[in-house]
């Protein structure tokens, strides 16, 4: 839900990641499932209420009928008074299994007994009150904000470079262009294959210069080429088709989609490049040359394919040639930020 929305995306690119240095550090692919069960209580809250809210639909559709047939007549009227009961009884049902844990099966029995029990005592919020801050400290919202804003801006002046130039190449006459393009497009194919890693190796060591230590990533590429070579290939791949969301606004209906697909396409490669990086931090020794300049020659033909279609984006976009900024595989999800 917050990657589509403007600063509070960061949130999401810090989350991701996070999931890519928790894997690098532990070297365990399930330790990249972050804040899962904190997720899950949320998620079983959502769901439970749009269960119980469901009665309340029904009878606003009949009260809504029952106007636009006979408005103001006694049966629309008996319809608006049930919906007014319904949605109060609803909502304190709600509030109610909330506030005795938001498990599911509270939301399918409202335990009246304990219900009375609860409203006799003096003291009803404490504990309520204190397991909330608990549970938002626990968040770390501050904490994803700031992992997420500097691998943001670490991410752009990576890209800034090379996006200009791409972005100087559209107003040149023909001839230049095309040169300019092959100079922005190189450097572009470049960043591409190294950036992934440099912001994971950032989250690993969570020290903002990290992102800027390409000898050491380069060093850590060597130790583990296959598993290098892997990631970047899901990374850069599973990025190509959200840039299919700037050819057109999606509905209303469905304006929630582009987040999902975000998360759906991106998490797996964020995942995948921690799990290189401890793979490589695992071991002091490079692998064997031929390891070595295999991935590397396979990595050029991945990096071409993608920086070739970012630069037929711009084609494609909205924003036109500076949607050549809105690099979702390393950035906060932009091409969606326009919705």
């Amino acid at each position: 839900m917050f990657s589509v929305v403007p600063f509070l995306n960061f949130l999401s690119l810090g989350y991701l990641l996070e999931v890519s240095g928790r894997v690098a550090r532990t070297k365990r692919l399930r330790d990249g499932f972050v804040g899962v069960r904190k997720a899950a209580v949320f998620g079983r809250i959502v769901f439970g209420a749009w269960l119980m809210m469901w009665p309340a639909r029904f009878v606003s559709g009949m009260w809504q009928d029952a106007e636009l047939i006979a408005s103001g007549s006694k049966v629309a009227i008996g319809w608006r008074i049930a919906l007014y009961l319904i949605t109060i009884l609803t909502v304190g049902h709600i509030v109610w299994a909330c506030l005795r844990g938001g498990k599911l099966r509270h939301f399918f029995w409202p335990a009246p007994l304990r219900l009375f029990r609860w409203l006799k005592q003096d003291d009803k919020f404490g504990g309520v009150q204190q397991a909330v801050i608990d549970y938002l400290f626990n968040l770390r919202l501050g904490y994803y904000f700031k992992l997420g804003a500097f691998g943001f801006l670490g991410g752009l002046i990576w890209l800034m470079i090379p996006v200009s130039i791409l972005i100087f190449a559209s107003f040149t006459p023909p001839g230049l262009a095309f040169l300019i393009s092959l100079v922005g497009g190189g450097l572009l194919l470049l960043v591409a294959m190294y950036l992934p890693f440099v912001q994971a190796y950032y989250a690993t060591e969570n020290r903002f210069a990290a992102m800027f230590e390409l000898g050491r990533v380069r060093q850590l590429f060597r130790q583990a080429p296959i598993a290098f070579w892997t990631a970047l290939l899901i990374t850069l791949l599973f990025a190509i088709p959200l840039y299919l969301l700037k050819i057109e606004f999606p509905p209303k209906e469905i304006a929630w989609l582009p987040s999902l697909l975000f998360m759906v396409f991106i998490f797996p490669a964020r995942l995948l490049t921690g799990w290189a990086l401890g793979r490589a931090l695992q071991r002091e020794q490079p692998r064997h040359f031929i390891f070595r300049w295999m991935a590397r020659l396979a990595a050029l033909p991945v990096a071409f394919f993608y920086v070739f279609i970012v630069y037929l984006t711009q084609y494609l976009s909205w924003n036109g040639v500076f949607s050549l900024f809105e690099q979702h595989a390393f950035l906060v999800p932009a091409p969606m930020l326009s919705m």
